[in-house]
C-alpha cells in the first residue's frame, strides 16, 4: 500500500480545486491555530501512521501523545496540532475520520479479544478497498491476528474452487504443497467428515465453518496436534466465547473490518 498516495487521494477528496472556500473567505493567510485531538469516548487508538501522513501533506506539526494500541480514556489528548489555521482546518475532517474508523476496529478488536481468550482473534479480507494493510495494523493494534493479507499469502481451498476447478481435495493439496512450498494451506469444512478428509491430506489449518457447539467440539478433538482449528460464521462477542470453550485455536471475525463503530475524536482548538 502507498500511503502516501492514500492521503494524498482522501485529501483531494475533500480539497477539490478550490481548497477549503470557507476558510479562504474567513481566515487570514497569515493566521495560525494550535490545539489536540482528545478522545471523547474510551477506546484503543489507531491511525498514528495515517495522522502523520496526512499532517505533513498539510504542513501542520505535531506532537503525538499516543501510538497505535495506546488505551484511551475519555478526554485524553492524542496529539498536539500547531501550523497555518487554513492548513489546520483542511486537514482535520480526513485526518479525524482515517483515526476515528482505524481506532474503532482497534477498539472494537480488543472487546473480541477479551470475550475469546486463549483463543486467537484473526481478521478476514472484508476490508475497504485499499485501506486494508491500515485496518490490519489496526487490528493489530487492538490486540488482533491478522489472517492472510490477500489471495496471494494462503492457500484456502473451499467447495467453490473445487466444483468450478474439477479438482478433488487430495489433488488440490498436493498441487499446492508442489507449486507453492512454505506457503500455508488451510482447507473449509462445515462437517466431520469434512475435517477428516482435510486432517486426510494433510491440511495446515481447517476452517470450522459454521459448525454447532457439539460439532466443533468434536472437530477440535479430531484436529488437536494435527492441525490449526479456525471457526468461523457470523463471530459475534457470544459466539467467540462459545468458540473458545470448544477449544478451537483461532476465531476469524469479519465484523472488526467491516462493521465496527468509529471511536469518538475529536480536534480541539485553542
Amino acid at each position: 500500500m502507498d500511503l502516501e498516495a492514500l492521503v494524498t487521494a482522501a485529501l483531494a477528496e475533500d480539497l477539490g480545486d478550490r481548497g477549503d472556500v470557507t476558510s479562504l473567505v474567513t481566515i487570514p493567510e497569515d493566521a495560525r491555530a494550535r490545539g489536540r485531538v482528545v478522545a471523547r469516548s474510551g477506546g484503543v487508538f489507531a491511525g498514528r501512521a495515517f495522522g502523520e501522513e496526512v499532517l505533513r501533506q498539510m504542513g501542520v506539526d505535531a506532537t503525538w501523545q499516543a501510538v497505535d494500541g495506546t488505551v484511551l480514556s475519555p478526554g485524553e489528548p492524542v496529539l498536539g496540532v500547531d501550523g497555518p489555521a487554513r492548513a489546520v482546518l483542511s486537514a482535520e475532517r480526513t485526518l479525524l475520520n482515517g483515526m476515528s474508523h482505524l481506532s474503532g476496529i482497534a477498539t472494537h478488536t480488543a472487546q473480541f479479544v477479551r470475550a475469546a481468550r486463549p483463543a486467537a482473534v484473526l481478521d478476514t479480507r472484508k476490508t475497504t478497498p485499499g485501506w486494508r494493510m491500515l485496518e490490519k495494523a489496526a487490528v493489530a493494534a487492538g490486540g488482533g491476528t491478522n489472517h492472510r493479507m490477500g489471495l496471494f499469502d494462503m492457500v484456502l481451498v473451499k467447495d467453490n474452487h473445487l466444483a468450478i476447478g474439477g479438482i478433488d481435495l487430495q489433488a488440490a493439496v498436493t498441487r499446492a504443497r508442489e507449486e507453492l512450498p512454505g506457503v500455508p494451506v488451510e482447507v473449509e469444512a462445515d462437517d466431520l467428515a469434512g475435517v477428516r478428509l482435510a486432517l486426510k491430506v494433510g491440511a495446515d489449518r481447517i476452517l470450522l465453518d459454521n459448525m454447532d457447539e457439539a460439532t466443533m467440539r468434536e472437530a477440535v478433538n479430531l484436529c488437536r496436534g494435527r492441525a490449526i482449528t479456525e471457526a468461523s460464521g457470523g463471530m459475534d462477542l457470544e459466539g467467540v466465547a462459545r468458540a473458545a470453550d470448544c477449544g478451537v485455536d483461532c476465531v476469524s471475525v469479519g465484523a472488526l473490518t467491516h462493521s465496527s463503530p468509529a471511536l469518538d475524536l475529536a480536534l480541539d482548538l485553542d
